[in-house]
């Protein structure tokens, strides 16, 4: 049985908490949050301890989910991977590119679990797609969001748009060679609408927007291969996959295959959880390691500079 717990019990690491409380192999020991209040609310719905300081928990769990503001993500999570405890550490890894090759080295050298929370490598559609993919040569991503104060303590490159980056970076599986972006702040005094444009070395470009000043919710992913064009709706969970079909159809023109799959909302959270408690118990390596968190970072650090710059450039 694996002693778990959960550092920084807000909105989202409540779920983690219910989560570890529901999972076999779990014995959820405490969760840490100097709000009082919050630890009190999952003292009484799980029945676990609260404590107000994460350290008094080293040496007594194992593993342990980080759910804390950004800025804070490297001295927690390092804490941790320096008290031989495996780490759960939501997106994105950290600030700076310096704090998470640091985190990478402190686990390695500990023989760590270190997992990135990048959820929607557990989306199901995600899952579904990926094995059919072949030679993606140009993506593009969306993520609209309506405005929320939780998440603006970063910009929105690393609030939202680092899920599709992480997504484009598993799907094409070559070097970033350069990087196209323009970006504003409307709401907050960070970027909240940001698109980038991304060219690999293998010759596949991906275009991607991401926004939290939208009024709307949208996730969607739309892949062009050679023999293919694949739209994917992540927050509805749908699949459509257009090719090109076989004989002649109305006036000379070719037929068209048209499939549509619909998969199940699922739970990608607790899937994201269950592999890290599997990793955790078997000692292999995490679906999101450490070093995919740190790709993704310095991808979205890429892109937040070229943002600034040209930003620099219009006012000036």
């Amino acid at each position: 049985m694996t002693r778990t717990a959960v550092v920084g019990v807000g909105y989202l690491g409540r779920f983690h908490a219910q989560k570890y409380a529901a999972l076999p192999g779990s014995r959820l020991v405490a969760v840490a949050d100097p709000n009082a209040s919050a630890r009190a609310a999952l003292q009484k719905e799980l029945g676990v301890e609260g404590v107000e300081d994460y350290r008094s928990l080293i040496g007594r769990v194992d593993a342990v989910s980080i759910v804390t503001p950004t800025p804070s993500h490297f001295a927690i999570a390092r804490d941790f991977l320096e008290a031989g405890v495996d780490v759960l550490l939501e997106k994105p890894i950290t600030v700076t590119i310096e704090e998470a090759e640091s985190l990478n080295q402190i686990a390695g050298g500990a023989g760590r679990i270190l997992q990135v929370g990048h959820l929607e490598r557990f989306n199901a559609v995600v899952q579904a797609v990926q094995p059919t993919l072949t030679t993606p040569r140009f993506i593009e991503s969306a993520r609209l969001a309506p405005f929320k104060q939780r998440g603006t303590d970063v910009d929105v490159v690393l609030d939202l748009m680092i899920h599709d980056i992480d997504l484009i970076l598993s799907i094409v599986r070559s070097p970033v060679v350069s990087v196209d972006a323009i970006g504003t702040s409307v709401f907050s005094n960070e970027i909240d609408i940001a698109n980038a444009r991304l060219r690999f070395a293998n010759g596949c470009v991906a275009n991607s927007t991401a926004s939290r000043v939208s009024l709307k919710t949208e996730r969607k992913l739309r892949i062009f291969e050679d023999d293919a064009y694949l739209s994917i709706d992540l927050h509805q969970k749908v699949l459509t996959v257009i090719r090109k079909g076989t004989g002649e159809g109305l006036e000379g023109m070719p037929p068209v295959s048209i499939e549509e799959r619909n998969y199940d909302q699922g739970d990608a959270l607790k899937d994201e959880i269950a592999a890290f408690l599997n990793s955790v118990a078997t000692r292999e390596a995490p679906m999101v390691s450490g070093e995919d968190g740190l790709l993704a970072l310095k991808t979205a650090v890429k892109i937040a500079d070229q943002v600034r710059k040209s930003r620099e450039r219009f006012k000036s």
